[in-house]
């Protein structure tokens, strides 16, 4: 998508034309950043359900990540979101207080010695989320079914934390 370009499919999926959409947003692209915002907000709710500080650190980064799957299979238009042309200020603003959750999950696995204390807590919920962006794109290409693409998410995911699972972790 081209920055500009309305995601009309979009429209037509929710029922409403393409002149409704220009009423209320005005640009595709003011659409996408409004979908990713209420997309941020369902994930900030859906994290605060999930109870991330409760239980072993790692126990809870996979329920986030299977609270990232299960928004990006209701939200189709993530894989838009992910490659249109964004506000780069209102993107580090939807992405910072996922990103200080993750990272405070990561430092508590730190601390319990779950996960391997050697690298910043910041560069390890990068290197996670960018795992997390490429299982998606996967998806969204085609290349990959979403149970494939989260086996190997979690096993990079684990990779990367230094994390050795639980037998009971390695059944979910």
């Amino acid at each position: 998508m081209t920055s500009g370009q309305a995601p009309w499919g979009g429209a037509a999926a929710a029922g409403v034309t393409r002149q409704t959409v220009y009423a209320h947003f005005g640009t595709g692209d003011a659409l996408l950043e409004a979908a990713a915002d209420r997309i941020t907000d369902e994930t900030m709710a859906a994290m605060d359900a999930a109870g991330l500080d409760e239980g072993r650190a790692l126990e809870a980064l996979l329920r986030l990540q299977e609270i990232g799957w299960r928004l990006f299979e209701q939200n189709p238009v993530l894989i838009q979101v992910g490659h249109a042309p964004v506000d780069a200020d209102a993107d580090r603003e939807r992405y910072e207080p996922v990103a200080a959750r993750l990272t405070r999950l990561i430092e508590k696995g730190q601390a319990a010695g779950e996960f391997d204390p050697a690298p910043p807590a910041g560069w390890l919920a990068t290197a996670v989320t960018a795992l997390g962006h490429a299982a998606g794109d996967e998806v969204g290409a085609g290349r990959m079914a979403v149970v494939e693409a989260t086996e190997y998410l979690r096993a990079a995911t684990l990779g990367v934390l230094g994390a050795q699972p639980r037998a009971a972790d390695r059944r979910r």
